[in-house]
């Protein structure tokens, strides 16, 4: 594991202690002497940490850098994001879990999806540096909202192979245009996209029907909202 996993591993765990509510950023930034801004930052993915913050945070947690390895359970686990050797399956996960969990826990593995031996080889990715480390294939059961906007795409027992390695807009377009999924607000969605004016635009199946603005906020990049890019439909009838 090199410096920059170690560096997403902390962020996860702490987020993990802030949704446990053990944690928040006004005491974890009193523990460690960072500013508020400083820590919130990390957390939302806007800075990294200098090596001397990482130390601080740790010493503040009573953490050591082994508690940021990956156990043998995660690195099975973190074998699917492999893109140089057949994937003959894909980990099926909840919503949240593909919006938040850079390496899929195994108790968050409802099932495997067996695919075709060569599904997913030609797909090429752009990731931004942070999603590096992320585990790069998982499929999602679309939701009844997904697939009421996204019909006849989407059927009700549809499920989607998400690319999390792709979650750029401005390489690698492919034509007829594809969908996302995104993060909107605290949810998950799966939705054609653009993006202008420092906004995403989400847009449904009906070119007739609303669309979704989300605002970029100054300093963030779009490629922060996307989850990655949808591949593979499976629809069942």
């Amino acid at each position: 594991m090199n410096f920059i996993q170690m560096h997403e591993r902390l962020r996860v765990v702490l987020l993990g202690r802030i949704r446990r509510g053990t944690l928040n950023v006004s005491l974890l930034s009193r523990q460690t002497g960072l500013g508020q801004s400083h820590v919130s930052n990390f957390l939302r993915q806007r800075r990294n940490l200098s090596l001397d913050a990482m130390d601080r945070i740790l010493r503040a947690q009573k953490m050591a850098a082994d508690d940021l390895l990956s156990d043998p359970r995660e690195r099975q686990s973190a074998s699917f994001a492999a893109t140089d050797e057949q994937i003959d399956s894909v980990p099926i996960v909840s919503y949240r879990s593909a919006l938040s969990e850079p390496i899929i826990r195994p108790s968050a593995i409802v099932s495997m999806m067996p695919l075709p031996a060569d599904a997913l080889q030609s797909i090429s990715a752009h990731p931004a540096s942070s999603r590096q480390v992320w585990q790069r294939f998982v499929a999602v059961r679309v939701s009844t909202e997904d697939a009421q906007a996204m019909e006849p795409l989407f059927s009700p027992e549809a499920y989607v192979v998400i690319d999390r390695h792709c979650n750029s807009l401005d390489r690698d377009r492919p034509s007829p245009p594809t969908f996302y999924a995104v993060r909107n607000g605290a949810h998950l969605s799966l939705r054609y996209l653009d993006f202008r004016a420092e906004r995403l635009i989400l847009r449904v199946r009906d070119e007739h029907s609303r669309i979704e603005l989300l605002d970029i906020e100054p300093g963030r990049r779009p490629s922060e909202l996307i989850i990655g890019r949808v591949v593979l439909v499976l629809n069942r009838v």
